[in-house]
């Protein structure tokens, strides 16, 4: 495939004023499609910071300071908020993210080139680089991809590479949904950005983190222990505004959990827990949390991972899933990380219904063939280098 000409994309504009934004996208409104990526930092901060926005239209690239002085960003809101116009992103959930943070709402529509690069047997979570190689012969410039962009003033060489993530995925779009088109996956794709879509995607419950940290242990007690702990983390850094590492890093947590440290002194003797913050406001309010854990009854703590989810799945059978979900994803050239998680998996192995990989496009792919070898309707064998199914 030959290499995309970078002449024939429109030399970047950088906008850093309210005027010049405003008339930007009231031109793009009138486009069916618009191309949108983000520049952010966030190794500083718990809330991502806007730093740059690129807007991609048919004729035109621009680069918005989202930083310059006096800047409206309500036009940008309104554009992204336009029914008529199509946001397209690749790899979208942080950029929605501090959209939705920024304006309330998720920009919509919406399509990320990502995900309907996996529907269409691009492989998992498939990168812009590579991507655009496959589709369009171009080369992306990875030289700024780690810069500084709350720096002023911006250099032209980091306008230049962030007008390059908007121009070629125009390109990138209209050969995907062609193949899609083709191969009669648009509706897939269209499932797909339900998830993108839903407000509650980029809602952060702070009830909810201490799952993430896979805690080892049946101990109720202990798991209220790490679910108020890891609320209580949630809360400070989201007040602070600091990485929910830098106030304390989970190994923290879990010793914390399992210690549960009635008083300054045995909160210090915590691993990366100095006697400053033991000592300080923040060790009280961390110790009036374990203390108020400790008060719970036995019924309002959180139950083992296991037991929310009930019997325990045959790992043979879990197995044997996988084979089939790797043949399945192969013969209809879809990447199998879209298709069913490992949860998924386990969930079908055990006979739950409410399964995703059991609904929609996944279903027809996956779904029903797996059902059929839960119950035994289904075995698997090999033809040549490949999994065949054998029915019963």
């Amino acid at each position: 495939m030959p290499r995309q000409d970078r002449a024939a994309f429109p030399p970047p504009v950088l906008v850093t004023d309210s005027a010049s934004l405003a008339a930007l996208c009231e031109r793009l409104a009138s486009e069916p499609m618009v191309t949108v990526d983000t520049e952010f930092m966030r190794e500083r901060t718990y809330w991502p910071e806007l730093c740059v926005v690129q807007l991609g239209g048919a004729g035109e690239t621009a680069v918005v300071d989202a930083l310059a002085p006096g800047l409206d960003l309500a036009p940008l809101g309104a554009l992204l908020a336009n029914p008529n116009v199509t946001k397209v992103f690749h790899a979208a959930r942080q950029d929605v993210e501090i959209f939705v943070l920024k304006f309330g709402a998720v920009p919509a529509p919406l399509v990320d080139t990502q995900v309907a690069a996996m529907v269409a047997g691009f492989g998992d979570q498939v990168g812009y680089d590579t991507l655009v190689a496959s589709l369009t012969g171009g080369q992306i410039d990875k030289s700024h991809r780690f810069s500084d962009w709350s720096a002023r003033p911006l250099s032209q060489a980091q306008i230049t590479y962030a007008a390059a993530d908007v121009t070629h995925l125009r390109l990138v779009y209209d050969k995907l949904m062609a193949r899609l088109a083709r191969d009669g996956r648009l509706d897939w794709v269209g499932e797909e950005m339900a998830t993108l879509t839903d407000p509650a995607t980029y809602r952060v419950d702070p009830e909810r983190m201490w799952e993430r940290l896979r805690a080892r242990t049946n101990n109720r007690r202990m798991l209220g222990m790490l679910r108020a702990i890891a609320a209580w983390r949630e809360h400070e850094a989201q007040r602070a505004n600091i990485p929910r590492g830098r106030m304390l890093k989970d190994e923290s947590l879990l010793e914390l959990a399992a210690t549960a440290p009635a008083d300054a002194i045995g909160l210090a003797r915590v691993r990366g827990i100095s006697k400053g913050f033991a000592e300080g406001k923040q060790g009280a309010s961390l110790l009036a949390a374990i203390a108020a854990t400790r008060a719970l009854p036995e019924s309002d703590l959180p139950s083992p991972a296991a037991d929310k989810h009930g019997p325990r799945a045959s790992p043979a059978l879990v197995a044997l899933l996988k084979v089939l979900l790797a043949a399945s994803c192969e013969a209809n050239d879809v990447a199998p990380r879209l298709v069913a998680s490992s949860e998924d998996l386990d969930q079908i192995a055990v006979g739950a219904a409410d399964v995703p990989a059991l609904a929609g496009w996944r279903h027809r792919v996956f779904g029903e063939q797996a059902l059929a070898l839960r119950d035994g309707k289904l075995a698997l064998g090999v033809a040549g280098k490949r999994i065949k199914t054998i029915p019963l």
